[in-house]
């Protein structure tokens, strides 16, 4: 298994992995617009596809440098696990982790010393992998608005 910054090459691949772990209903634009910015100017992010050494895909991660506050943090700036992917055929293989490891050395290397992440409450999967990789939970939240009239 490699993993690689994401390149034009990967951009189908990305896209598919993206949509099962952030279905658009149908609209893959949304995917493919994401993809188009990402690969145009990556700004504070890095972008990592694993693959087979036969070529296959096997998960993606994204993760930002984010200076603003992050629940849980001390420091600033700290890399953020915007998402991470395993397809359901490599997952308990080390993908996981090896996308981790690489997000990590890149934390390191922009002066993160934390790395963050979130899940949904109900995402008991995606708990499980986080303390598998060593996070720990800081809290759990849910979060409210209200609509104003004019």
């Amino acid at each position: 298994m490699r993993v690689e910054q994401v390149s034009h090459a990967d951009a189908a691949d990305w896209a598919g992995m993206r949509e099962a772990l952030w279905p658009t209903g149908g609209d893959h634009g949304t995917h493919a617009q994401d993809i188009a910015r990402l690969l145009a100017d990556p700004g504070n992010t890095i972008n990592l596809i694993a693959r087979q050494e036969g070529g296959a895909a096997l998960g993606f991660a994204e993760a930002s440098l984010r200076h603003d506050y992050v629940n849980g943090c001390d420091s600033s700036p700290v890399a953020f696990l915007e998402g991470i992917y395993v397809t359901p055929e490599a997952r308990g293989q080390g993908v996981a982790r090896a996308l981790i490891a690489t997000i990590e050395a890149w934390a390191r290397s922009q002066g993160a010393t934390e790395l963050a992440s979130d899940a949904a409450l109900d995402n008991i999967g995606s708990h499980g992998m986080h303390n598998a990789l060593g996070f720990a939970e800081t809290q759990r939240v849910v979060f409210f608005k209200k609509a104003l009239g004019a």
